[in-house]
């Protein structure tokens, strides 16, 4: 059995699975750059410019964002209380900003991910 938290139960991802699946790695953990923030369209390149902590304050106010790590520049995206990604539709268990997703999301699970090449998948 999968188990999403334990990147050792995954099963090796091939073309074509997330077609049967539930959207089992959108409800791991996404860390994200400003850049990511930007193409998603909560922010501005001359927002972050002028203060990229004044940014994380007011996406983490306005629920986006969870934390930001000032060392790495990595913001935490806010996931729902089922632990869905907060851009996951629940209904269709899709991605509802597919076309300007992170990069983190882009890559995953065969660049990036805990364990590359291989995904949470459950159906």
């Amino acid at each position: 059995m999968t188990d999403r938290n334990r990147p050792s139960t995954w099963k090796k991802y091939t073309d074509g699975m997330c077609q049967a699946c539930i959207a089992s790695c959108c409800m791991l953990p996404v860390e994200v750059k400003s850049s990511d923030l930007i193409r998603l369209k909560l922010t501005t390149e001359d927002e972050i410019n002028n203060s990229i902590k004044k940014t994380a304050r007011r996406l983490k106010k306005e629920g986006f964002i969870s934390s930001y790590r000032e060392g790495t520049e990595f913001f935490m995206l806010t996931q729902k209380s089922n632990n869905d990604c907060y851009f996951l539709d629940l209904k269709t268990r899709r991605c509802t900003v597919y076309e300007n997703r992170p990069d983190t999301c882009r890559g995953f699970p065969k660049a990036l991910g805990p364990r590359i090449s291989f995904c949470p998948f459950q159906s």
